[in-house]
C-alpha cells in the first residue's frame, strides 16, 4: 500500500523469506489473500506480481468509493463536533496552500485525512473499515491521479467547503449522501474526460 513493491514487482516467497525472517507458509497464505483482495496476481509458472492498475481499475474502485463514502458520511454527519468542523475546514485550508505550493503529495495526505474525518463518526465500524480499504486502493491506483485531471484538485477545494457546510447546516442525509457521492464521482468524470481528450490528439 505504501508503494515500496511497486506495480509489476515479482513477489517471490524464498526471497521475502530470507528478507524478513518468515518462513514461506505465512508468504503463502498472506499472497493468498491479497490476490483475492486484488492486490496480487498470481501467474501460473510466473509466481505472483503486484498487479499493474490502469485506468478502468481506478475507476472501478472510485465507483464503490463514491457509494461506500457517501453512505458513510451521511451517517457520520450528526455525530460530528465543532471541532470536527473546525479541523475539516483546517484540512481543506492547508490542501489549498499545498496545491499552492505544488505539493500533490501533501495534498493527497490531507485529501485523504479530510475524507476519512467527515466519514469516522458513522457509528458502523465494518463500513469505516471497508471505506479506509477502498481509499488505501484508490490510493495506489491514483498517486498521480490529479495530474491527468487539470484544475480538479481545485475544484475539489471548493466542493469540500460546500460539503461541509451542508454538514454545519445539518442538511439531511440523502443531501449529505448525494454531495459526497457526486464529489468523487465528479474525480472520475473529470480523469476519463481528460484520459479521452489526450488519446484523441
Amino acid at each position: 500500500m505504501d508503494g515500496t513493491f511497486g506495480p509489476g514487482r515479482r513477489l517471490v516467497i524464498d526471497q521475502l523469506g530470507r528478507e524478513f525472517n518468515i518462513s514461506s507458509v505465512p508468504w503463502r497464505e498472506s499472497l493468498r489473500r491479497l490476490e483475492a483482495e486484488g492486490w496480487v496476481e498470481i501467474i501460473p509458472n510466473v509466481g505472483a506480481m503486484v498487479k499493474t492498475f490502469d485506468t478502468d481499475a481506478w475507476k472501478h474502485t472510485m465507483l464503490l468509493l463514491a457509494r461506500l463514502e457517501g453512505f458513510a458520511t451521511s451517517l457520520s454527519a450528526q455525530n460530528l463536533t465543532s471541532d470536527d468542523i473546525a479541523h475539516a475546514r483546517t484540512l481543506n485550508t492547508e490542501m489549498g496552500d499545498a496545491l499552492a505550493n505544488f505539493d500533490t503529495g501533501r495534498f493527497g495526505q490531507l485529501n485523504r485525512e479530510f475524507h476519512e474525518l467527515l466519514c469516522s463518526r458513522c457509528e458502523d465500524a465494518r463500513l469505516n473499515d471497508m471505506v479506509i480499504s477502498e481509499w488505501a486502493r484508490a490510493e495506489v491506483i491514483r498517486r498521480s491521479a490529479f495530474w491527468y485531471a487539470p484544475g480538479r484538485a481545485l475544484a475539489s477545494i471548493t466542493e469540500h467547503e460546500s460539503l461541509i457546510d451542508l454538514i454545519e447546516g445539518g442538511a439531511d442525509a440523502e443531501m449529505i449522501e448525494t454531495a459526497a457521492r457526486r464529489h468523487e464521482i465528479k474525480t472520475v468524470d473529470a480523469v476519463l474526460k481528460y484520459d479521452a481528450e489526450r488519446d484523441g490528439r
